[in-house]
């Protein structure tokens, strides 16, 4: 009669440990992109004086700085956030808190980011196709947001990344659009006498739009082209 064996627990996490950081090399730049961001557009909303503001506040409506302040410091929040929500080491050794985040992304981002977003959007002082475009990304970000929750809540977690990652897309879009803005300036200037009379504030008025759209368009484009190069990839395995 043979003794029975025992096999050896597995310490707790084993298995799970995930790649390590230098294997998502985009990690760390992404974080110091979000850092540089929030260092640049932070500081002048945090005396709360709507003087120092970069985007003016109409006239009569009061309740348009609070209203953009809150929308300000909310996705500077889901910034960090993301950057715990994309990293594969956190989800792998600390699934907790990769829930916890989420759940606050989620939770606060509706009511402080998404909803503000909406609110806003119609009297953006940078014109007409500035407030579309304004108001198309809240709608989208709110729903693929939703979307994304509750796919989770559905235990449908493919799905679930799909969705967040488009979510993600377009929050990023906000600190992308000041790339946009840079580069599309560098592109009109040589016809900054021809074409603008000289005023580079007439120049900037009118490449807004444009860098508007460009800002959120282009990283959705890119996750989404990501994620239909990966599924036939998915499918080959199972």
């Amino acid at each position: 009669m043979t003794a029975p064996t025992t096999a050896a627990t597995p310490p707790r996490g084993a298995g799970r440990q995930g790649p390590r950081w230098w294997q998502r090399p985009w990690i760390l730049p992404l974080a110091l992109f979000s850092l540089a961001f929030l260092l640049y557009s932070l500081p002048p909303y945090l005396s709360l004086d709507p003087a120092d503001a970069r985007l003016p506040s109409p006239e009569g409506l009061a309740w348009h700085y609070p209203v953009l302040v809150t929308h300000i410091f909310g996705g500077s929040l889901l910034t960090l956030l993301v950057i715990l929500q994309v990293w594969p080491w956190l989800r792998a050794r600390h699934p907790a808190v990769h829930r916890w985040s989420g759940r606050l992304y989620v939770f606060a981002g509706i009511p402080l980011v998404g909803v503000p977003a909406l609110l806003i959007s119609p009297v953006s002082s940078t014109g007409f196709s500035t407030q579309i475009s304004n108001a198309l990304w809240a709608v989208l970000w709110l729903s693929f947001t939703a979307l994304g929750y509750a796919m989770a809540r559905r235990r449908r977690f493919a799905r679930h990344r799909e969705w967040m990652l488009r979510s993600f897309a377009l929050l990023f879009g906000i600190a992308f659009d000041r790339v946009i803005i840079i580069l599309l300036i560098l592109l009109a200037m040589p016809g900054l006498e021809s074409a603008y009379g000289g005023d580079e504030a007439v120049l900037a008025a009118t490449i807004a739009p444009a860098a508007s759209f460009l800002s959120w368009v282009l990283p959705l484009l890119c996750v989404e082209w990501w994620l239909q190069y990966r599924r036939p990839r998915r499918r080959s395995r199972t």
